[in-house]
């Protein structure tokens, strides 16, 4: 049985920001970060357009990012949290100047600020087109130099601890549930480690990989909504996929999809049929810079009027030299395919890539769980609404993760652990006969979630996806409870739990607001 102070489940940015930070205040304390693959793999690293902050100087103000913000979010924002997380950005941003990371600046020495869609101004501060891998390494290396942080790699977090494991009511009752710490696999002894903490932040990212196409890592399932779920967590808003418009189109699929980042659309890229007609002035005024809602579903209908598998990402016209300086990674990938954009396309679908939803919290990150705590992409915040306005992820993650801490650090000192936790039990559980079983069932889930809760969905289709789930999930159940727990089989039952969240409040939704779409 380990135990410590913090204990942080995710090692993207916002659990990061929330480890530096604790461990700094509190120099005795006992930070323990456990993260399920390598210290960088996360959302984060994959990030590629940039962080939103409104500079003064830059002729922007926090009342237009507001009200962008808002927009974006189709009347479902919560527009006090709205207006804490854009005013509290430029304090965070500055943090991270502080720790070393480095945006791309013009030869004046002032920020090449760019702008994507859904923003009515140029406030997206960028590092080429690998910012999240930027402030990932920078975080890491921060996180270094503390001792009073351990970084687990490869420690899979299996289910948050609370009193249901003391043998105690909880939740139904009306008694609050207390979350204290977690079961967590080290997936390379296979052995189950029991971490009693006084304070839990879940920080795991979202949960692209619920569908066939997505621009998430691997890694991106679900893993925390679906262990607060459990736990009786209050879940909300996971209706809400953000599509993005412009994943690269690869035959055969590959996943994670490449990402074309919103930047080059606000760098001068337009949208073509491929038959060559431009046909966002269509649905939207804004064109190609419209939300990311609205450039989805119009190519999704693009798609389904002309049958063809993807549509064409032109950058024919744009300064090659300026294209490749500013995003080199795309550059480099599209070469390594064959694709010359001095006179070729670039071939783009949408594919699945931010959730709005998840794990409801008060503007201090807090939970509905006692002691559990939540920000970044598996928060559900009241920052987004019905759908997120591009590059507010990693301010949001930034803000949060500092609230996260200042409130966790008021408590902590009067937090005692409790007596009589015990030991996973897997007492009569026997190594499976077969992965090949759980690997079936994870392809099958996200062909399901492609087919039936995609961009746009009907009442019909959803049914059939809540029918199906229901068998996918008693097959996992049983084989959860007779074999021994392995990362391929707890990633396929929070695929379920994630799935089984989509489709019941897809139900519910019964009026069209952001990036829900139902026929």
């Amino acid at each position: 049985m380990l135990r410590c102070d913090f204990l942080v489940i995710g090692s993207g940015v916002a659990g990061l920001t929330f480890a530096i930070k604790v461990a700094r205040l509190l120099p005795h304390s006992n930070v323990v970060i456990v993260t399920k693959a390598g210290e960088s793999e996360s959302n984060t690293k994959y990030a590629q357009g940039g962080i939103a902050v409104v500079l003064d100087s830059y002729g922007d103000s926090f009342d237009r990012h507001i009200e962008d913000t808002l927009r974006a979010g189709d009347g479902l924002c919560d527009p006090d949290i709205v207006r804490m997380v854009v005013t509290e950005g430029p304090d965070r941003l500055n943090e991270l100047i502080e720790w070393g990371t480095d945006f791309d600046e013009k030869s004046s020495g002032n920020f090449d600020l760019g702008r994507e869609g859904g923003h009515t101004r140029r406030r997206i501060l960028h590092h080429k087109d690998i910012t999240g891998l930027e402030i990932e390494r920078k975080l890491l290396s921060q996180a270094g130099t503390l001792p009073n942080i351990t970084l687990s790699t490869h420690h899979f977090a299996i289910d948050l601890i609370t009193q249901h494991h003391l043998g105690k009511e909880e939740g139904h009752t009306g008694a609050p549930v207390n979350c204290y710490g977690a079961y967590v696999l080290d997936s390379q002894t296979g052995k189950i480690e029991t971490y009693v903490s006084k304070i839990t932040l879940i920080a795991t990212g979202g949960a692209g990989q619920v569908y066939q196409s997505t621009t998430n890592p691997l890694i991106a399932t679900g893993d925390g909504i679906a262990m607060a779920y459990r736990a009786k967590a209050r879940i909300e808003h996971m209706e809400f996929i953000q599509f993005h418009p412009t994943a690269l189109y690869q035959h055969p699929q590959s996943s994670p999809s490449f990402l074309i980042s919103e930047a080059v659309r606000g760098f001068g890229a337009l949208l073509r049929t491929r038959s060559g007609e431009l046909f966002m002035r269509n649905y939207d005024e804004r064109g190609e810079l419209a939300s990311r809602d609205i450039v989805s579903r119009a190519i999704d209908s693009e798609l389904k009027k002309s049958g063809d598998e993807y549509v064409y990402l032109d950058c024919r016209h744009l300064d090659l030299n300026a294209f490749r300086d500013h995003f080199p990674n795309i550059f480099n990938k599209c070469s390594e395919l064959g694709i010359g954009l001095s006179g070729d396309m670039i071939p783009v679908v949408p594919a699945a890539h931010y959730l709005c939803g998840g794990i409801v919290t008060d503007r201090d990150g807090q939970t509905t769980i006692e002691n559990l705590f939540s920000c970044g992409e598996s928060a559900r915040t009241g920052l987004h609404g019905g759908n997120r306005l591009a590059s507010n992820s990693l301010l949001e993650a930034v803000v949060f993760a500092h609230r996260c801490y200042k409130k966790s650090c008021e408590m902590v000192e009067g937090i005692t652990f409790p007596e009589g936790i015990p030991e996973w039990n897997e007492e009569g559980t026997t190594q499976p006969d077969e992965l090949i079983l759980i690997t079936h069932n994870r392809k099958e889930l996200q062909a399901m979630m492609s087919n039936y809760v995609g961009i746009i969905r009907s009442g019909e289709r959803l049914d059939r996806a809540a029918n199906r789930l229901k068998i996918m999930y008693e097959e996992t159940e049983a084989l959860y409870k007779r074999t021994k727990i392995s990362p391929q089989l707890m990633e396929l039952r929070n695929l379920i739990s994630v799935a089984y969240l989509i489709v019941q409040q897809s139900l519910k939704r019964k009026h069209n607001v952001g990036v829900f779409f139902k026929v």
